[in-house]
């Protein structure tokens, strides 16, 4: 069966198997390892990815099924040399130890920081919830996302005051210079 599968902003098509999973289909089929294959049974989420946004267990979700979806896999995190504000809170944080759960979490971090900016220490645990980490206890996973959010609202302060000056200079040249 040829499938069309947008991953990481490019289509790609293949011939695929109906039952062919999802984490083979880009583990395999297109070379991004950055997803990890762990207990085979949807238990670990080692191999969350996001599709059309929302995280998902890509060993539980057919090829066939992401066809005419947006996938994101950890290999789209970065911008370039720039890592993304979830990828470098886990290195300011140490939020990974043998790395292996790693992009799993941090693909739930930045699903849950899309759609939350500001997330409790509750909601980042209930994000991350089902994602076994088998080395940190999850606090420094917990903290690593709140960096993350931490530095996404100070790197977003510049940017909505200089918005706002621009908004008032271009009322106030509008209205002749007048306030």
């Amino acid at each position: 069966m040829r499938i069309t599968v947008d991953v990481n902003g490019e289509d790609r098509t293949r011939e695929v198997e109906p039952r062919h999973l999802l984490v083979r289909f880009l583990r395999d089929d297109l070379g991004l390892t950055g997803t990890h294959w762990g207990c085979d049974t949807s238990n670990c989420g080692t191999c969350v990815v996001l599709m059309d946004g929302e995280p998902v267990k890509s060993c539980t979700v057919l090829a066939v099924m992401a066809a005419g979806h947006e996938i994101r896999t950890v290999e789209d995190l970065a911008d370039g040399d720039r890592l993304d504000p979830v990828q470098q809170g886990f290195i300011e944080q140490h939020g990974l130890q043998c790395g292996f759960c790693t992009p799993g979490m941090m693909l739930a971090g930045r699903a849950l920081l899309d759609r939350n900016p500001d997330p409790s220490d509750q909601e980042i645990r209930e994000a991350i919830s089902g994602q076994l980490c088998r080395c940190t206890g999850y606090l420094n996973i917990v903290k690593s996302i709140q960096w993350a959010a931490r530095e996404q609202a100070t790197a977003a302060a510049p940017e909505a005051t200089a918005t706002a000056t621009a908004t008032a200079t271009a009322t106030t040249t509008a209205a002749g210079g007048q306030t």
